[in-house]
């Protein structure tokens, strides 16, 4: 019984004792993930949001819109893209993000802040309860308005077969003009994630 026990100890210290971890640039990380995982990676959604704005300023709907615009940059508002997938881990939350910090980069958007809207209208209405100088009070109504909105949704169609796996990750957005109820655009981009067994089943 010692015996065992001495050896499960020496087997536990001997696994301990060959972790390594280093830091690493995105890219070496994506190529190291690979080789230990077939889900989304954040590299992954680089590339899927990049595709996307590349789509949205070569779409020949959307360079008309922005035509019949005058110049001026539309006012975008945000619906959040949303995960229809059945990977409840898959980070829709960074797809977010990313979509937001590259159509913000681009400038050729104002966007308006949808996340923050409930709170700042708290605010206003604070300022106009007495307890702040009018002079200063921001007025109720002044609130920019969008002029187009963005939906999307990520999908995921996983394909099986003799221990061999492709998973068909489709990311789709659409533009939609919010007075008139008439679609800008829509763009898609899809990632495929390929991984295979070993004989073994590791």
């Amino acid at each position: 019984m010692k015996l065992v026990l001495m050896i499960g100890v020496l087997s536990l210290a001997a696994s301990c004792g060959s972790f390594k971890a280093k830091r690493v640039d995105a890219q070496t990380s994506d190529e190291k993930g690979l080789s230990i995982t077939d889900n989304w990676m954040s590299a992954d959604t680089k590339l899927a949001v990049a595709d996307i704005l590349k789509q949205i300023q070569a779409h020949k709907g959307f360079q008309r819109y922005l035509a019949q615009q005058g110049g001026e940059p539309p006012k975008l508002f945000i619906a959040e893209v949303q995960n229809q997938t059945s990977e409840a881990y898959f980070p829709i939350g960074d797809m977010n993000d990313e979509l937001l910090n590259e159509l913000s980069a681009s400038g050729d958007f104002v966007l308006v802040d949808a996340a923050a809207r409930e709170k700042i209208l708290g605010e206003v209405k604070y300022q106009n309860d007495g307890m702040v100088d009018p002079k200063t009070a921001k007025q109720v109504g002044k609130q920019t308005g969008a002029d187009i909105m963005i939906f999307g949704n990520v999908y995921m169609k996983p394909e099986k077969r003799d221990g061999k796996t492709v998973k068909e990750y489709s990311v789709n957005i659409r533009m939609t003009n919010i007075e008139k109820a008439v679609e800008v655009m829509r763009a898609r981009t899809q990632v495929f994630k390929y991984s295979e067994k070993s004989s073994l089943g590791l």
